[in-house]
């Protein structure tokens, strides 16, 4: 009869137990964003597989969108095509720049997958998670695109079409404020009569 009781009682501590411990509960996308939209995006220097030195803070006065993928990850696969044709080759390289940034990946994987796919984006490794770990903290792919003033427009997680399309409108709208805000501070002389 005492062991029934103990083995009882060592059941029921067991299970009581159990029911006070929480499950862990899986971050969505969103939770793990570091940045809000309308945050100053923080700085951070890469060198670029062509070997030139990407620096955040020097882009100011620019449109920039800031990808971050991995090789092996099929969404980023999915998005960079699209990257390539529909952002990178468009807009006027003296107001917009683009930066695709391998998370936890360095040169020795990201060469070889740049050439196989003939991309002309820049891209950069970043193995230590350098710039990664102050803009987010899980899941890829992830697109900041960051104002003139260094001010983040829009961030994304994932690739979904609607969404990569509402980023190219927000980066058109932004480039053309530029361009706009040059006109107006630098309008054409006017002829003499």
């Amino acid at each position: 009869m005492k062991n029934a009781i103990l083995v009882v009682g060592a059941v029921l501590l067991v299970v009581l137990a159990g029911c006070s411990q929480e499950a862990e509960v899986e971050p969505t996308p969103e939770e793990t964003v570091l940045l809000a939209v309308g945050a100053t995006a923080p700085g951070f220097e890469l060198t670029t597989l062509a070997g030139e030195t990407f620096n955040l803070e020097a882009q100011r006065g620019k449109v920039v969108l800031i990808n971050f993928f991995a090789t092996w990850c099929p969404p980023c696969r999915e998005e960079l095509p699209y990257l390539e044709k529909d952002i990178w080759l468009r807009f006027d390289r003296d107001r917009f720049s683009v930066l695709v940034i391998g998370r936890e990946e360095n040169d020795e994987i990201i060469a070889p997958f740049v050439e196989k796919h003939g991309y002309t984006v820049p891209f950069a490794g970043d193995p230590e998670m350098v710039a990664y770990s102050q803009y987010a903290t899980r899941f890829i792919p992830r697109n900041f695109v960051i104002g003139p003033d260094g001010t983040v427009l829009y961030q994304s997680q994932g690739y979904e079409p609607h969404e990569f399309e509402e980023m190219v409108e927000l980066i058109e709208e932004a480039v053309a404020a530029i361009e706009q805000a040059e006109a107006v501070s630098d309008p054409a002389e006017e002829p003499t009569a």
